[in-house]
Order: C-alpha cells, then structure tokens, then sequence
C-alpha cells in the first residue's frame, strides 16, 4: 500500500491516472485535505508573524490548531481510504460455491463497505472542521493571503464534499438497520459544508474588494 504523503507530486499524479481503482477519489479527497490544511497553515503564520494582524491573531491560532494536525491526517485517511477499498474488492472475489461460502462473503462484503464508508466520513469530518475554522481567518487575517483562505476552503469544501460521495456509494448497497446512524451523519455534515463553504466564499470575496 502507497504512502501517499512520501510520493513525489508526478508518482502520486500517475497513480491516480492510472486503470487500478485505488487510489480513487476518496484517497484524493483525503490528500486535498491536507493540501487545504497546509494552505491554511501558511495564512496562519503569515498573520501571526506581524504585529499589523494582531486582531487576527486569535482566529489565526484557532485556525493553526485545527489545520496543522490535518498535514499528516490528511495523508493516513488517503491511505486507509485505498486499504478500505482494496478489502471491499477482496470480499467480493471470495469463493460462492456452497450456502456456507455464500454467507461467509455477504458478511465480508458488508463488513468491507461499512469499513469503506467510515473512512471517508471522517475524512468529511475533518474537512468540515477545516471548513470551519477558516471563516474568522478570512475575515481578520494577513488581508494580502485572503485569496490563499480562499484555496484552502475550496479544497476543504471539495475534500469534504468528495468524501461524502464515497459515503453515499458504499452506504447504498447496505441495509438501513446497519447504517442508518452513519447516514445521519452524512446528511448532516453535507448541509453544514454547503451553508459554511458559501459563507467564506462571501467573506473571501468582500475583503478582496473592500
């Protein structure tokens, strides 16, 4: 299994590109996470590294707590995101000849696309966190990095959106009873990114004109 943080920009390009079906666009809505994250790490030290931003500091610090931890996160979830994926496809090669085996791979299947839900929904978590955190850094941050708020909420709301595609896919082919709770879980982070993404998109796009 790649690590996806270790591979150069063109291995990691070339590997989405290639016809394995890992990794996908969950491990690319994971590492837009931490891209998203890093970008907001930059405004963080950008307005905490000068004196004119002081009334930003405080958003600034709030924002780096979140966005820093998200570098390497970002990077596992690619991973265990691939690893998921690659156990729902094993589940599905099981043998199928007797009632026994039949029953055995069903288990396995469901076990597998329940796994491969949970994975990118906290990558959504996360990404909504991320989402978040930037809005008092667009409004009172180094105003010269407002663009780079922008970027960060832009992958933030594409990690996190893109994240909740792979929820929704594996979620389909399972009973209700198993999960239901996750699916809560999914309606209710799409809402909140939609209404936030659009908030910072206001906030980016008024403090570059003002």
């Amino acid at each position: 299994m790649s690590d996806y943080g270790g591979m150069t920009l063109d291995k990691y390009r070339d590997a989405l590109a290639s016809n394995d079906p890992t990794p996908g666009g969950g491990t690319a809505s994971a590492v837009a996470l931490s891209q998203g994250a890093a970008l907001a790490v930059m405004v963080c030290k950008l307005t905490l590294s000068s004196e004119k931003w002081k009334s930003g500091w405080d958003g600034a610090v709030l924002a780096n707590e979140i966005a820093e931890p998200l570098l390497e996160i970002g990077h596992q979830l690619a991973y265990e995101d691939a690893h998921s994926f690659d156990g729902v496809m094993a589940a599905y090669k099981l043998p199928k000849e007797t009632e026994e085996d039949k029953n055995i791979r069903n288990e396995a299947i469901q076990n597998g696309l329940l796994e491969a839900a949970k994975v990118p929904l906290q990558t959504a978590k996360h990404s909504y966190k991320l989402l978040h955190s930037l809005e008092e850094l667009a409004r009172t941050g180094n105003s010269n990095a407002v663009t780079d708020v922008g970027v960060s909420a832009l992958l933030a709301t594409a990690a996190c959106k893109g994240a909740l595609f792979n929820v929704e896919v594996n979620l389909k082919s399972l009973p209700d009873k198993i999960c239901q709770n996750i699916q809560l879980e999914h309606d209710e982070i799409k809402q909140k990114c939609r209404e936030k993404a659009r908030e910072i998109m206001h906030c980016v796009h008024n403090r570059m004109h003002s």
